[in-house]
């Protein structure tokens, strides 16, 4: 009977510490929310498992538009925010959503044409008149339409080229409502142009005969931040974890494997973390 009731303990307890070390397993992670462009890029794919490697500690990415990213940190449903929209960034902090917010590394925005050119765009390095000369021409654009970080760069522009998008939606103005490669797919396939990050063209595999019309302007400058979620208003968040992968980021060290990597050659990201 003795015996009975101490294998009896002995299984409980080892079923106990097999859950502890499940739950301990679950933890081994964090969330991060971030946008289609670092995910479609294949940026990710590159530096992630090094951080893996290093501690331990599994990055799973959700890639959505930079707004929703947002939205979905401000629900909690994420550790870390990894985004390109600084204003947005800027306001998720002040609003105590997020801790702090961090430059990590930039690219830039261009936007590619079909070969026909029916704007006559091609070469230009002044983004406003391009897209004044696309609304004037009434040649096909695609657009994300996804409240992403792209998305809120190109429609910033538009208004200063004083054009109302919104009027055109539907008509020569395109919304496809999907990620940057989705919409690269669409408007390429509608011989539209199409305003993206660098950084996502370079990867892109169906460029057909498409290349980019415009480049260089000052204004197609494209930040990237990272913010940890705030554990004082989202108890779920993995602080210690979060805090752990910003910081790599931020380092020498994971600032050297953003700058090493390539596509064909290509650098598509350019770190400038600052140090606190």
């Amino acid at each position: 009977m003795i015996r009975r009731q101490f294998l009896a303990l002995a299984a409980a307890g080892l079923f106990a510490v097999s859950l502890a070390g499940a739950a301990d397993a679950a933890d081994d992670f964090i969330v991060v929310q971030s946008t289609t462009s670092t995910q479609n890029s294949g940026l990710f794919d590159f530096m992630l498992p090094k951080f893996t490697d290093k501690t331990g500690i599994e990055v799973r990415v959700v890639a959505v538009g930079t707004g929703q990213a947002i939205k979905n940190a401000a629900n909690g449903d994420g550790d870390v925010l990894f985004v390109h929209a600084k204003p947005a960034e800027e306001k998720f902090v002040a609003s105590g959503e997020g801790v702090s917010r961090h430059d990590v590394m930039y690219n830039d925005f261009v936007i590619v044409g079909p070969p026909s050119d029916p704007a006559g765009i091609a070469g230009s390095k002044d983004v406003v008149a391009a897209l004044s000369r696309i609304a004037g021409s009434g040649a096909p654009f695609a657009s994300r339409g996804d409240d992403s970080g792209t998305n809120k760069a190109e429609l910033r522009l538009w208004k200063e080229a004083g054009i109302d998008v919104a009027s055109a939606s539907g008509g020569w103005y395109r919304e496809t409502g999907s990620g940057m490669g989705a919409t690269l797919n669409t408007g390429t396939g509608m011989g539209a142009y199409i305003m993206t990050d660098r950084a996502t063209w370079i990867a892109f595999g169906n460029k057909g005969d498409y290349a980019i019309a415009v480049e260089g302007d000052p204004k197609l400058f494209n930040q990237y931040g990272i913010i940890l979620v705030n554990p004082e208003k989202h108890p779920n968040v993995k602080a210690e974890a979060g805090q752990s992968f910003i910081d790599w980021v931020l380092s020498d060290e994971g600032q050297d494997v953003i700058a090493d990597y390539k596509v064909d050659g290509q650098q598509l990201f350019f770190p400038n973390a600052r140090p606190d």
